[in-house]
């Protein structure tokens, strides 16, 4: 009589990507992740503040066929307890291969904002607030060796406008911060920064609607085109880049004198 094979347990599923998302109800981020789900499976934590709004984006990621769960409790002013979220959070997912730094307000748009302690809040969240989950990240990768930080900037970051000065000068500080620890951590931890110009999301409802605007989806394409890539800094979309440098060289003359 011949023997008969003993049945094994699947393990034919390939290996899910692993990606905490930080401002988990981004809808920015939200594409991220379903593309990195149209390419391979994904599982993937949002974090955030409200737990009922991170159910609400985990929904249509799901429906996706990514396995994602939610944390909520994690507010970008809550510093002292940003260490102990990303704590948290690694150690739910086991081990983490992207983290997606993607939270932000907007504030009041123009110059000299008539309400200053809220232009200091936008300063707290997108700056110091993302800054310290920025760099409790890279320090939890950096023990892991290995993995990678996507950091969600703005073309605001290259050079603050009359139009957005606060919002600017927060993504400006954030993005340099990121530039940084790209260098300061470069064969360890990976660090992709992406400038997208006018993205159309509930934060941008109801602004007029700019040249070289775009949807989220494709600041998501660009994202992951750029991490199956070797590049450090790119553009959403890619031709804002020619713009950012005509920005960038503009005398301050005429740049002051756009209101954009």
């Amino acid at each position: 009589m011949s023997e008969v094979a003993e049945p094994h347990p699947d393990d034919s599923e390939p290996q899910r990507e692993r990606v905490l998302v930080l401002g988990g109800g981004s809808e920015i981020a939200g594409a991220i992740v379903a593309e990195l789900q149209a390419r391979r499976p994904v599982q993937a934590l949002l974090a955030g503040r409200r737990e009922d709004a991170l159910e609400a984006a985990a929904r249509p990621l799901r429906e996706r066929g990514a396995r994602v769960e939610v944390m909520g409790g994690v507010d970008a002013l809550d510093r002292a307890g940003h260490r102990a979220a990303i704590q948290r959070a690694f150690d739910q997912l086991g081990e983490v291969d992207v983290v997606l730094l993607a939270l932000g307000v907007l504030g009041e748009r123009g110059g000299l904002p008539d309400d200053i302690s809220n232009a200091v809040e936008v300063l707290d969240v997108n700056l110091v607030g993302a800054g310290s989950l920025l760099l409790e990240s890279a320090a939890a990768l950096r023990r892991e060796g290995r993995g990678t930080i996507v950091v969600l900037s703005s073309i605001a970051a290259e050079r603050a406008r009359r139009a957005n000065v606060v919002y600017g000068a927060s993504k400006a500080g954030l993005d340099a911060l990121a530039q940084g620890l790209a260098d300061a951590l470069h064969g360890v931890v990976r660090v992709v920064v992406v400038r997208p110009g006018f993205v159309e999301t509930t934060m941008t409802r109801g602004l007029a609607r700019p040249p070289l605007a775009c949807s989220p989806q494709e600041v998501a394409r660009v994202t992951v085109r750029a991490l199956e890539g070797e590049r450090q800094t790119v553009w959403a979309p890619p031709t804002l880049r020619a713009a950012a440098i005509a920005m960038r060289l503009m005398p301050r003359a005429l740049f002051r004198r756009m209101s954009f």
